[in-house]
């Protein structure tokens, strides 16, 4: 299982289209100016090939070239799928895309395949913690408990380790829809995704590093408003003054005589930069906010909260640093730490109201196992804000109706588990510009990111600017919209040849307005006992008008900044055609934008809420402010479906926080030392007591 994360594009919809306008939080088919291509169809031996060995697949595209490949990474074996000629959607795609996999999986510098965890099989039976979910969250809890040398900790990763060619941020999102995607989907939406049925994507990361593997990497944690809410609703320690310490124990910020270290720190295990490479429309783009009077800001964790920037990434020397690599890989070589990869848990074992371990099916070969891990202390569930409420669910804690409904045998009746299911809602404005359609990925960028991870593949094109502004709805001190972009994406190629054009038509960009203070809450609920089974999601999107209206408003502030003489040289054309279903409204008024927002519906990766953190006396809540679940002894949730509400910002930094405080919780409660400071930042953060006094808005 994978921690819930961040920003990420959509399956099946979006990754088949090549060159899709990449953007921090890409979703479900909304790619500017590519046409859908089928699944690929290869030829056979290449098919047969190219998911079985792809040294191999090398081999028979050398004959064909007349050249035989040489290099690879000493750790090669075992191979680590997909490959990046997996993820570009035709035989067009595969030789450019299997060399270069090739290529990223030789350079140690980008693919670090000699850093890898080596998995544990099979896992032994008694451990002290059992962690489940070996992602953004799951990686940094287990991590951290295993600094205790006398503590034995498992980690259950439902998936399989990532692959090297998704450590460039150029591929971001290329592997959704794949083997390492979730692929979930809500169900009965009757206000969103209606161009789809009422079923909006839902993907998320299964693999080691969850989704953290397959978004956007960009760094926000939130307004310092958010936590003090949480901690309003009775929370002790979960103010804005208390949860920073826990965003700066893990962070490495490299650019800290720029951000300064009032709110940052040197030291940590994640790695926080900007990339090295942005197009250079992104100033222009930046330079139209300011024409409309949007302030700029040098960093959104910063005293300025309101305004466009280029947002800073988890990301290290331009490779994608996922949550994985930042806080397994240093700490491969523990004997206290294991790893089971291919894992996923089906039920946590509860005895006399306490959790004393995990029962999960691993895949193997030649077929599957069920296997039992017992804990002797805790075990610590997280699955994101999906998988940890089914989890829950399926181990008989959750609302006794469904799950009697279900013939799940209650365990403990906790109506909240799977209520309170939140995320950000969008939609995507696409422009052509009067710019050569042309691969941004060939020859040239190719080699100077496997030389010296520079250049358009170390960077996600325009995903990487950011902005956030308030609506009429709130007021300057809490935001409530954010603003993506996409476009400029090295993502797959054909020829390599520098110029070549995927059309000939111009090229396109996108921005997203986003509501990131939704108002409407949906539901997980199981569709049957059977944990292999997808849970029913209902997302319940834009149920609550004033969600609609927020974003209606984003829209036509994004239609601002296309109409500005900063990018009047661009020729911007709205691309978005009118929508037969909208057609009773005129075009790009606000009542055809009201109805469009349901038909195209953006929905983003940023769930949260469905094990909702509260006091006892909240009925609802399914975790205490130390994230123990009330009345199960020895079990704990650790992910973004804690939050009591979303976060408005990105998630995927919340989520390390969230590990790293209940790693830090645990230690306490079992009389260890604290031992997750370990870098150079505002000392006095640890003991402030003073409250926070608020960001400037401009």
């Amino acid at each position: 299982m994978a921690s819930s994360s961040d920003e990420i594009i959509s399956s099946e919809d979006s990754r088949r289209s090549v060159g899709a306008s990449s953007r921090s939080d890409l979703m479900p088919g909304r790619v500017s100016g590519f046409a859908e291509t089928p699944l690929p169809q290869w030829p056979n031996d290449v098919a047969r090939e190219l998911f079985r060995s792809p040294s191999s697949l090398v081999e028979i595209i050398g004959s064909r070239m007349s050249y035989n490949v040489s290099v690879s990474s000493p750790c090669s074996t075992p191979y680590l799928g997909p490959s990046l000629a997996q993820s570009c959607p035709g035989s067009q795609f595969l030789t450019f895309m299997t060399l270069l996999d090739t290529f990223i999986r030789a350079q140690d510098k980008i693919s670090q395949l000699c850093e890898r965890v080596r998995p544990v099989d099979p896992p032994e039976y008694y451990y002290d913690f059992i962690v489940v979910g070996g992602g953004t969250a799951g990686s940094v809890v287990a991590s951290r408990l295993s600094d205790i040398p006398e503590w034995k900790v498992l980690l259950l990763e439902a998936g399989p380790d990532e692959p090297p060619g998704a450590e460039a941020p150029s591929m971001v999102a290329m592997f959704l829809g794949s083997a390492i995607d979730w692929q979930y989907r809500t169900v009965n939406e009757s206000n969103a995704c209606l161009a789809t049925g009422g079923s909006c994507s839902w993907p998320r990361g299964k693999n080691l590093g969850g989704t953290s593997v397959h978004n956007g990497m960009m760094y926000t944690r939130g307004h310092p408003k958010d936590y003090d809410n949480w901690a309003a609703m009775g929370n002790e320690g979960w103010s804005w003054n208390e949860v920073l310490p826990y965003f700066m124990c893990s962070e490495n910020n490299t650019e800290i005589n720029r951000v300064g270290r009032k709110y940052h720190a040197t030291g940590g295990l994640l790695n926080v930069e900007r990339f090295p490479w942005r197009p250079n429309i992104s100033s222009d783009i930046l330079a139209a906010a300011v024409e409309r009077g949007y302030p700029l800001t040098e960093d959104h964790n910063g005293d300025h909260f309101l305004g466009f920037t280029v947002a800073q990434t988890t990301s290290k020397d331009g490779v994608r640093q996922s949550s994985a690599a930042a806080f397994l890989r240093p700490f491969r070589h523990r004997r206290n730490l294991q790893v089971a990869l291919n894992a996923t848990a089906t039920k946590i074992i509860i005895e006399n109201a306490k959790a004393v371990g995990v029962q999960y099916y691993q895949v193997g070969i030649p077929h599957g196992e069920v296997r039992t891990a017992r804990a002797s202390r805790e075990v610590i569930v997280s699955g994101g804000a999906v998988n940890s409420p089914q989890l829950l669910l399926l181990s008989g804690i959750g609302p006794k109706e469904h799950l009697q409904a279900v013939n799940v045998s209650v365990v403990k009746d906790l109506p909240g588990v799977g209520e309170n299911l939140q995320n950000h809602v969008s939609f995507t404005l696409s422009w052509t510009i009067n710019v050569p359609n042309a691969f941004e990925l060939n020859w040239a960028s190719a080699l100077e990111y496997v030389a010296f991870q520079r250049g358009p593949m170390s960077s996600t094109g325009l995903a990487q600017l950011t902005g956030i502004l308030p609506s009429s709805y709130t007021t300057r001190d809490h935001p409530d919209l954010q603003f993506f972009f996409g476009g400029y994406q090295a993502s797959c190629a054909t020829t390599g040849e520098v110029g070549a054009l995927m059309s000939d038509g111009p090229r396109s960009i996108s921005i997203s307005p986003t509501n990131i203070r939704p108002r409407s809450r949906g539901t997980l609920r199981l569709a049957s006992n059977d944990p292999l089974q997808k849970p029913l999601i209902h997302g319940n999107y834009l149920s609550d008008p004033m969600d609609t209206a927020i974003l209606v408003e984003g829209i036509q502030i994004a239609l601002s900044l296309g109409n500005t003489s900063a990018l009047q040289k661009y020729n911007m054309t709205l691309s978005n055609a009118p929508l037969s279903a909208c057609s009773r409204y005129q075009f790009a008024s606000n009542e055809y934008w009201s109805c469009a927002v349901r038909q195209d519906t953006g929905p983003e990766n940023h769930q949260a809420g469905s094990c909702k953190m509260g006091p006892a006396s909240d009925h609802m809540a399914v975790v205490d402010p130390k994230l123990r679940v009330h009345g199960i002894r020895g079990l704990r949730v650790a992910d973004t479906s804690i939050m009591p509400q979303v976060i408005s910002g990105n998630t995927a930094a919340p989520a390390f926080m969230i590990g790293e405080r209940a790693a830090a919780f645990i230690k306490s409660d079992w009389g260890a030392t604290e031992t997750q400071w370990y870098g150079r930042g505002s000392s006095s953060m640890w003991k402030t007591s003073t409250p926070w006094k608020g960001y400037h808005s401009q």
